[in-house]
């Protein structure tokens, strides 16, 4: 099809203002991509809530109460300290040992518990043991020595994160491990055991009864205790074991 002469006119005027536009704009650069976006990083998750501690049950099964503790028949036995005193001073004496009982005063005084401060502070001790009168053979006499003191060893305290006081005889062949119990002003009241010879370790309360013990344990001076057993499973009549830092 053929233009007209106007139309043509038209048309290469339009032609020319485009080439003239082309020509006027300058080369631009051609626009940068956008930088990518890094994604925000996730929160860390939350840390598992740690269980709560469970309450250690103790030593002993926990409480403060040592008659829940102790068998029928050590309480008995505690509770004729005042007759272990009595028959196990006279025995000695009576055999030859008055001097040596005289000697260690206010060890072997019944009546020495002062009040107050009774639980020793945790740590090491110097400890040793007598022993007063001599344990019944059953034949209605008695066999043994009625007198025995042993050197010095070593005793440790500990109190627990739980609260348990605990008194260990660490040395010699015949040691002892147990917790004392609050009692009255003047004394608590101990439960333990012994372990004997080359032995690791130590029986439970209650578990072996020729080995268990229960005694009251005093404080006698500004830094000294004493841990006294009536009518012991072996030897005598009364056990004294004293505590000195």
């Amino acid at each position: 099809m053929r233009l007209g002469p106007a139309c043509a006119v038209v048309i290469l005027s339009a032609a020319a203002l485009t080439g003239c536009d082309r020509a006027a704009a300058p080369d631009r650069p051609a626009s940068p991509a956008p930088a990518p976006v890094e994604p925000a990083p996730e929160a860390p998750a939350p840390a598992p809530e740690a269980p709560a501690a469970t309450p250690s049950p103790g030593e002993q099964g926990g409480g403060d109460d040592w008659r829940a503790v102790a068998t029928p028949a050590d309480a008995s036995l505690l509770g004729r300290l005042d007759q272990a005193w009595r028959l196990a001073r006279a025995e000695a004496e009576e055999r030859g040992f008055a001097d040596e009982v005289e000697s260690l005063g206010v060890l072997v005084d019944p009546n020495a518990g002062q009040a107050g401060r009774l639980q020793p502070p945790p740590g090491d001790y110097r400890c040793r043991t007598i022993k007063l009168g001599a344990r019944d053979s059953g034949q209605g006499g008695s066999g043994g020595l009625a007198y025995v003191a042993y050197p010095a060893f070593r005793c440790r305290v500990e109190l627990t994160p739980g609260g348990d006081l605990i008194l260990e005889k660490t040395t010699g062949s015949q040691r002892t491990r147990g917790l004392l119990y609050p009692d009255t002003d003047r004394r608590l009241v101990y439960v333990g055991a012994q372990a004997w010879g080359d032995e690791t370790g130590f029986p439970a309360y209650g578990a072996r009864a020729e080995r268990d013990q229960l005694g009251v344990f005093e404080r006698i001076g500004p830094q000294r205790w004493r841990l006294v057993i009536p009518f012991p499973k072996q030897e005598s009549k009364l056990d004294i074991l004293e505590l000195t830092r």
